[in-house]
C-alpha cells in the first residue's frame, strides 16, 4: 500500500469516522450480556457487521479503492489460517484419563503452552482441554482447572509465534518477520512459569480437600493416553510450511494466491480424510469459525478510518511510553476482541516514528521494536482478563459447564483475573516495560 494514500485518507478524515469502529466492538462486548438470545445467531452477527462495516467500505474504496483492496485480502488471510488451525486441529482427539495429581495436571497446561505457538491457542485449547477435564473428572475440587486454563493456554501461551494469537498474525500480514516474536519469550516465560506455579499450589491444595474414595476412584479409572487423528498434524505442518515460506516468494497477488491455496489444500485434506467420528467426539461444529468470520468482516471493514487517522496523527495523543502501550492495549484487550486493538496501538506507535530505537517495517512505515514489544504482550496476555477477552475463553467455559464443572458469573471470573493476572502484569511493567 502506498504511503501516501494513507497518509492522505488519514489526514482527511474527521475523527467521528471512528465511530462505526467503536460500535463494533462495544456490539461485541455488551450485545451477548444485554439480548444473548438475538447474538446466539451467525447470521444476526453478520447483519451487524453490514450495518456498520458496509457503509466504511463504500466511502473507503470511493476515496483509496487500494487501502480496500489490502484491507480485503489481510482479512481472507487472517480468517484462511484460523479456519486451518481450527479445522484441522478439531480432526485430532486427544482419549485417556491419568491420574489426576498436580504435577500431571500442571504438565498438561505446560504442553498446551508450547503447542499453543504451533496451533494456535483456539487449536490447544480445543484439543487438550476435554482430556484434561476427563483426568480430573473423580475429583470433586476442580474449579479452578479451567480458569488456569483460560489464563495460560488460551490466552498467555501464544505469544511466541503468529500461528499462536490472532494479533500476532495480523502484526505478520503487516510485515512483522515470522521469527521476530521470540523476542517476547522472556515476557512469554516470566507470565507463563508464574501462573504454572500459581496453578500447580492451587492445585495441591485442592487435592488435600479431596476424599480418600474419590482418590481411589482416580487411581483405579486410569486410562492411557491415546492420540487418533494423526495425519492432522501432517496438514498443520502444511499451513506452518506455507505461512513460513510465503515471504520468499514474490510480493504481490502470487504470495497471497500460493499461501491461501496451500491452506485451503490442508484443510479440505483434513476434512476429506479424518473420520467424522473423531470430529463429533471433538463437539466439532463449524458455528465458531463463522462466528469469527462474521464479526471480522465488520471489524476489518470498520477499523479502517481509526487505523489511517491514528497512523498519520497519532501522536497528538500523548501515548508514547512503552508502559502506557502495554496497559492500554492490555485494557481494550481485556473487553473488546485482542486482534483489532494490536493493529490500532501498532498504527499509533507508527505515528510516533521509530526514534532511536530499532525499527519494525510495518506496512505504512517503521515501527519501534520496544513499543511493538509492548502492544504485543499487554494485547495477547491480556486478553485472558475476562470471558470476552478472546475467543478460546467463552469456548473453555462452555465446555466445562458442559461437563459439569461450575465456573464463576462474568464478575467471578474478574475476581479471579484480578487477583491473579493484575499483580503479575503490573510486575511486568517494572521488569519489561
Amino acid at each position: 500500500m502506498p504511503e501516501t494514500h494513507a497518509v492522505s485518507l488519514g489526514q482527511s478524515l474527521p475523527f467521528w469516522s471512528i465511530a462505526p469502529f467503536a460500535l463494533m466492538l462495544l456490539g461485541i462486548a455488551l450485545i451477548p450480556l444485554r439480548w444473548p438470545h438475538f447474538w446466539e445467531s451467525n447470521a444476526n452477527k453478520g447483519l451487524v457487521s453490514a450495518i456498520l462495516g458496509v457503509p466504511v467500505a463504500l466511502y473507503v474504496v470511493g476515496h483509496e479503492p487500494i487501502l480496500l483492496w489490502h484491507t480485503a485480502l489481510e482479512y481472507v488471510s487472517f480468517i484462511a489460517l484460523l479456519g486451518a488451525l481450527f479445522t484441522i486441529s478439531g480432526g485430532i482427539v486427544l482419549r485417556g484419563d491419568l491420574r489426576a495429581t498436580p504435577a500431571i495436571n500442571t504438565g498438561f497446561l505446560a504442553v498446551g503452552a508450547l503447542l499453543a505457538n504451533l496451533i494456535g491457542t483456539t487449536g490447544a485449547s480445543m484439543l487438550l482441554i476435554r482430556p484434561l477435564l476427563q483426568t480430573n473428572s473423580e475429583r470433586k475440587h476442580v474449579g479452578h482447572i479451567p480458569i488456569l486454563f483460560i489464563f495460560i493456554v488460551s490466552n498467555c501461551s501464544g505469544l511466541l509465534t503468529p500461528l499462536g494469537d490472532p494479533p500476532l498474525f495480523l502484526g505478520y500480514l503487516r510485515g512483522v518477520p515470522f521469527f521476530w516474536t521470540l523476542r517476547l519469550l522472556p515476557e512469554w516465560s516470566f507470565a507463563v512459569t508464574i501462573l504454572l506455579t500459581v496453578f500447580y499450589l492451587l492445585d495441591r491444595r485442592a487435592v488435600a480437600r479431596e476424599s480418600a474414595a474419590d482418590l481411589r476412584r482416580d487411581v483405579a479409572e486410569q486410562q492411557p493416553l491415546q492420540l487418533a487423528g494423526t495425519i492432522n498434524a501432517l496438514y498443520l505442518l502444511g499451513v506452518v510450511a506455507a505461512v513460513l515460506v510465503s515471504p520468499s516468494l514474490p510480493e504481490g497477488i502470487v504470495r497471497d494466491v500460493v499461501r491461501l491455496g496451500v491452506m485451503a489444500a490442508m484443510t479440505g485434506l483434513s476434512l476429506a480424510t479424518t473420520p467424522q467420528e473423531l470430529r463429533r467426539e471433538n463437539g466439532f461444529t463449524f458455528g465458531p469459525i463463522t462466528e469469527v468470520a462474521v464479526l471480522f468482516a465488520g471489524i476489518f471493514a470498520t477499523m479502517i478510518p481509526a487505523l489511517e487517522i491514528l497512523r498519520v496523527r497519532g501522536a497528538e495523543f500523548g501515548i508514547h511510553a512503552p508502559w502506557q502501550f502495554f496497559w492500554l492495549s492490555g485494557a481494550l484487550s481485556s473487553f473488546l476482541d485482542n486482534a483489532p486493538t494490536y493493529l490500532t496501538f501498532a498504527s499509533l506507535a507508527q505515528s510516533l516514528g521509530p526514534g532511536t530505537d530499532v525499527a519494525v517495517h510495518l506496512a505504512g512505515g517503521p515501527v519501534s521494536a520496544t513499543l511493538l514489544t509492548a502492544i504485543s504482550a499487554g494485547s495477547v496476555l491480556m486478553g485472558a482478563n475476562s470471558y470476552i477477552g478472546n475467543g478460546p475463553n467463552f469456548m473453555v467455559k462452555a465446555i466445562a459447564e458442559e461437563q459439569g464443572v461450575k465456573m464463576p458469573s462474568f464478575g467471578g471470573y474478574m475476581l479471579w483475573s484480578g487477583s491473579i493476572l493484575i499483580p503479575i502484569f503490573v510486575v511486568m511493567t517494572f521488569i519489561f516495560f
